[in-house]
């Protein structure tokens, strides 16, 4: 996603388990040996030859662990992908904005990946439109992501769904609703408890962002069965978003002050939620796998200290991109990710 108008694009830019491992089960009872040698016997009049004497419960099925992928790989998503303003920033175009430490350059890294076996082709802004379309950035156009995929591809990780979903557009939303909310209070007018909820309230009494994130989910099914019959080989990772905000909104006033009301700092943490939701149906529906990093970021967030958190707040470390993962959070993503890789 990127915060920068299109790069969950607008406040600066916006907004990806392991797969299932195989059971060797333990068998109990006669085993196929013991059945032909008894056939055997019987044919010739005698008898068959005694069992053995069970010596206990069957044994409790082992865990095998998940072969690690040996590449090729490519990596697939929007700005919380590519590392929107981390340094060092490589490859082109330059609009893209990928960092060599991003999560898929770490994930490359630790699996041996490098040259011909490890693309990342994320851009920061992309939607899943531009997985099959050109995106055109302020540096150059990107060629459609899903170009870099092939059938000799054996791992796929994907990052998208937050700027279709529109959920930088929300953030910058909810900003300026609470900003003349208390506008309103400094003239003497009663504050409301959740102004931005209440402008994405529809008039049906529905949830204009639910139905975003609806639309969404529909568009990562068609492109995760496209990634399948163009790599039918591949392992798919879709990786959820970070945290972007403590569960208890009280924790960030330290950092946004109380110009934002509590009720819309939960009404975000909810929004993320549902996208973080959307994005782990759609994909264990594809039979790919998906990567929560929720858990992970937990006590990562923005408001927490400059040091612990994972995610940069609306006023950003100098140089890096607001609301968008800095260093420590594509490092925790990679981690998530190997975690899951490896079983």
């Amino acid at each position: 996603m990127s915060l920068s108008v299109r790069p969950i694009g607008t406040l600066g830019g916006v907004l990806s388990a392991g797969l299932a491992a195989l059971l060797v089960a333990g068998c109990s009872g006669s085993s196929g040996s013991e059945t032909v040698a008894a056939a055997a016997a019987a044919a010739a009049g005698g008898s068959a030859p005694p069992r053995a004497a069970a010596t206990g419960s069957a044994p409790t099925p082992t865990r095998t662990p998940t072969p690690t992928p040996t590449g090729p790989y490519v990596a697939l998503g929007d700005s919380y992908t590519a590392g929107l303003k981390i340094s060092p920033q490589v490859g082109e175009p330059k609009g893209c904005s990928r960092s060599s430490v991003n999560y898929p350059s770490l994930v490359a890294r630790a699996l041996g990946l490098a040259g011909e076996r490890f693309r990342d082709v994320s851009c920061s802004g992309a939607r899943t439109g531009d997985l099959t379309g050109a995106q055109s950035t302020e540096g150059g156009v990107n060629p459609p992501q899903l170009d870099a995929l092939t059938p000799a591809t054996r791992l796929v990780t994907l990052g998208i769904g937050g700027n279709d979903a529109g959920f930088m557009e929300v953030v910058g939303q909810c900003a300026k609703e609470n900003l003349v909310d208390a506008i309103k209070g400094l003239v003497g007018s009663d504050r409301a408890a959740a102004p931005c909820r209440d402008s994405y309230a529809a008039a049906d009494g529905g949830d204009q962002v639910q139905r975003k994130v609806d639309t969404a989910g529909e568009r990562l099914g068609e492109t995760l069965k496209e990634v399948k019959r163009r790599s039918p080989q591949a392992r798919v990772y879709v990786v959820g978003y970070p945290a972007l905000l403590p569960a208890d909104p009280a924790g960030c006033v330290p950092v946004l002050g109380s110009t934002v009301a509590g009720g819309d700092l939960g009404f975000l943490v909810e929004k993320e939620q549902q996208l973080n939701a959307m994005l782990k149906r759609r994909a264990e529906a594809a039979g790919a796998v998906f990567v929560d990093l929720t858990g992970p970021s937990a006590g990562h967030d923005m408001c927490a200290g400059e040091t612990a958190r994972w995610v940069e707040p609306p006023f950003p470390t100098h140089g890096l991109a607001a609301i968008h993962p800095n260093a420590r959070g594509q490092e925790g993503a990679a981690a998530a990710v190997l975690k899951a890789l490896r079983g």
